[in-house]
């Protein structure tokens, strides 16, 4: 077992490394995006009206959000697996479910303003690293039954 912590040190440097700046874009997430949904969830927001927002600027808080946890979520994948069919399939999934969660974001929030709940969860999709905690052990279990 220690030897292969020791084999593979590198890899763990670089996982450790991208989980740190995970942490790290959660840690200033109000520094560096806009979002006023941060307070609101916060809050007693089921009964509470969604906040005013400027559309354009929350799509860019958003798109910038997904787009940092993509790509390190990406390179954790790539670092983890080093197949690049996996890393192909990943990208595939990552900007499928952008189009899925955007458009379901704002479709909630422009058209279901009662479902503040649906709200919470579509964001939580777009803002956290989710779907590398989904695909990672998703792709280690495939891997491992390929080899069986």
């Amino acid at each position: 077992m220690l030897n292969k912590l020791i084999e593979h040190k590198f890899k763990i440097l670089i996982a450790i490394s991208i989980v740190i700046c995970f942490g790290l874009i959660r840690a200033f997430e109000i520094q560096l995006f806009y979002d006023p949904f941060l307070d609101y969830f916060e809050n007693d927001y089921k009964t509470l009206p969604y906040p005013e927002v400027n559309m354009f600027k929350l799509f860019c808080g958003l798109f910038l959000r997904y787009f940092l946890n993509t790509i390190l979520s990406l390179l954790l994948i790539y670092i983890l697996f080093k197949d690049v069919e996996i890393f192909k399939f990943s990208v595939f999934l990552y900007l499928f479910f952008f189009v899925l969660l955007f458009g379901m974001f704002f479709i909630v929030l422009n058209y279901l303003p009662n479902d503040n709940w649906l709200l919470f969860y579509v964001r939580r999709f777009i803002i956290q690293p989710i779907f590398a905690l989904l695909f990672i052990p998703a792709f280690y279990y495939q891997q491992q039954n390929f080899k069986k």
